[in-house]
């Protein structure tokens, strides 16, 4: 059976091959041997990177499988600066987060329309906390933004709340460090990234909540967009 795919990372394996990690549809990520990718006259050579869809064939025992081949089915999705940075982050944020050999079918078509919406030039925090609730609700770490996690009273939109990882928002006294108003809880509960206020909030809860699931890791991806921003406010 042929699996709609994408690549999520590679590394050299031995002489001539590769270790690959792909996210596909019908049986999510896996790991497979691609034997003699890297040789010169490879028909898989050039084929195995990221954000070029592909079909693939593969089989074997065990988590490791071997690649039996390979084709691509559209032309790779051409991602540039920033948006190159940020669709390596939803590689990361896939490889790290998903069970490997568990179908994610619609996290798959949800990881196809971010990409198609970052090479169309959407403007990229949207794109990206879009895709980290919708990670967080899929895995089951999503949280109620509109119930007290404590009391549960319904959110104040006047109120100040703290984040308290894996439980909830609770209620606090005052505006504190690092607090959320509660009317930017509501907008974060339909999704509504418009104010700079709560596109900040969307991302500072994003990055809190991930953080024990990604277990300390260094994701690559931000080091290269932070490295992106230095060179250019240089400019």
């Amino acid at each position: 059976m042929a699996h709609a795919a994408f690549v999520i990372h590679s590394r050299p394996y031995r002489e001539t091959s590769q270790l690959v990690e792909v996210f596909t549809r019908e049986q999510g990520r896996q790991s497979l041997v691609a034997r003699g990718s890297r040789q010169p006259r490879s028909p898989l050579k050039g084929l195995l990177q990221p954000f070029v869809p592909l079909r693939l064939t593969f089989g074997g025992k065990g988590e490791l499988k071997t690649l039996y081949s390979a084709e691509a089915t559209a032309p790779a999705i051409r991602l540039a600066g920033p948006a190159l940075y940020s669709g390596l982050y939803l590689n990361e944020l896939i490889y790290y987060l998903l069970e490997v050999q568990t179908p994610f079918d619609e996290v798959f078509d949800v990881y196809v329309e971010t990409l198609q919406k970052l090479t169309a030039g959407s403007v990229l925090e949207p794109c990206l906390r879009h895709f980290e609730f919708y990670m967080l609700s899929v895995l089951g770490y999503g949280v109620d933004f509109t119930q007290d996690a404590e009391t549960g009273a319904a959110v104040s939109a006047s109120g100040w709340y703290a984040y308290r990882p894996e439980a909830g928002f609770v209620a606090l006294s005052k505006a504190e460090p690092g607090a959320y108003r509660g009317d930017w809880l509501y907008d974060l509960a339909e999704l509504r990234l418009e104010s700079p206020e709560v596109l900040n909030a969307a991302k500072r809860f994003s990055r809190t909540a991930l953080a024990p699931y990604l277990e300390g890791r260094v994701l690559k991806s931000r080091a290269l967009f932070i490295k992106g921003k230095r060179g250019n406010s240089s400019e």
